[in-house]
C-alpha cells in the first residue's frame, strides 16, 4: 500500500485503542507505536542511497517486510517507549506487532508484493487484487472519523468497526479476484493479476508463449481485451544483464516480463504495470547505430 493509507491504518489502531484512562505521555506512546509501526518497514527505501548493484528492486519490500522480522520492529518500538517515555507497557509491543503485520500482509494484497516469507524463501507474494492506493479504505477511515466526531458514541467504536468493514472489503474483492484469476489460469501458461482503482475491477495480464495479453475484467461484465504484446523470448539477454543489472533484477522480480529486441533498445518491462504504450518498470539499453 501507499504511504498515505499506511499513515491511515496507523491513526485507525491509534483511534481503536481506548484512551479514556489514559495521560499524554501514554497518548504519545501509543500515538508513536502506531503510526511509527505501520510505517517502520518501508525504512528498506534507504538502501537505494548505497544500491551500487541494481539490487533496490529486490531490496524493497525485500526482508524489512517479512513476518518473521515483526517481533523485532516491535521490540524496537517497545524499547523506544522506554527510552523516551520512561513507560513499559506490553500492550505497546502488542500494537506495534500489529500495526507491523498490517502493514506487511495489505502489501501482500496489491501488484508489488513483497519477501514475505525472506530470509528463507526469495519468493515475491502478491495477489494483485487490491489496488496499492485504494480509495475505499480511505473512505471508511474517514467516515469513522466523521463520525466519532460527531456523535457520543466512543471513538474506539467506530475505528473497530471501520476495521471489520477492511477486512470485509479486501474479502469481497480478492474472492472476486481469485474467481477472475482462475478464468485464465488453464488457458495461458502465466497469468497475472493487477486491481483496478474502480473496486472489483482488474486488470488481467496473460502470457502463452512468446505473446502476452492485457484484459480488463470483473466477475460482472465481459472481458475487454486492451493490449497485446508481443515478447522476444529468443533474444540474448547477456549482454543486457551485463551493462545493466537492474535488469536482471527486474527480470527476477517481475512474475513474467515482456522482452524487446528490436534496432533500438534491447530491454525487457513488466506488462503488470503497462499503460498508454509503455510500463513504468522497463530496463533497457540503446544499440549502438552502424
Amino acid at each position: 500500500m501507499d504511504t498515505i493509507t499506511h499513515t491511515l491504518f496507523g491513526l485507525a489502531l491509534y483511534r481503536a485503542v481506548d484512551k479514556k484512562n489514559m495521560d499524554k505521555k501514554y497518548k504519545r506512546a501509543y500515538l508513536l507505536t502506531a503510526v511509527g509501526a505501520s510505517q517502520i518497514p518501508d525504512i528498506d527505501v534507504i538502501s537505494q542511497l548505497w544500491d551500487s548493484e541494481g539490487l533496490y528492486q529486490m531490496w524493497h519490500r525485500g526482508i524489512t517486510h517479512s513476518l518473521f522480522l515483526t517481533p523485532v520492529w516491535a521490540l524496537l518500538f517497545f524499547l523506544l517507549c522506554l527510552l523516551l517515555f520512561k513507560i513499559k507497557d506490553i500492550k505497546l509491543f502488542l500494537l506495534a506487532w500489529l500495526a507491523v503485520f498490517i502493514h506487511d500482509t495489505s502489501d501482500l494484497f496489491n501488484a508489488w508484493g513483497t519477501g514475505y516469507l525472506e530470509p528463507f524463501s526469495s519468493m515475491r507474494l502478491s495477489f494483485g487484487t487490491i489496488p496499492i492506493v485504494d480509495f475505499t479504505i480511505w473512505i471508511i477511515i474517514g467516515i469513522a472519523f466523521l463520525f466519532s466526531k460527531r456523535t457520543k458514541l466512543k471513538s474506539p467504536y467506530y475505528f473497530k468497526m471501520a476495521w471489520a468493514l477492511i477486512a470485509i472489503h479486501i474479502l469481497v474483492q480478492s474472492t472476486q479476484g481469485f474467481l477472475v484469476y482462475k478464468q485464465y489460469e488453464k488457458n495461458n501458461d502465466q497469468v497475472a493479476l493487477s486491481a483496478n482503482f474502480i473496486p472489483w475491477t482488474f486488470t488481467v495480464i496473460t502470457k502463452k508463449a512468446d505473446k502476452v495479453t492485457i484484459y480488463q475484467d470483473n466477475l460482472f461484465q465481459e472481458k475487454k481485451e486492451m493490449y497485446v504484446l508481443q515478447s522476444k523470448e529468443d533474444a540474448d539477454l547477456d549482454t543486457l544483464f551485463t551493462k545493466l543489472p537492474q535488469a536482471k533484477t527486474l527480470y527476477e522480480w517481475s512474475p513474467f516480463v515482456v522482452v524487446v529486441d528490436d534496432e533500438d533498445r534491447l530491454g525487457l518491462y513488466d506488462p503488470r504495470f503497462y499503460r498508454k504504450g509503455q510500463s513504468f518498470l522497463f530496463e533497457y539499453i540503446e544499440k549502438k547505430k552502424n
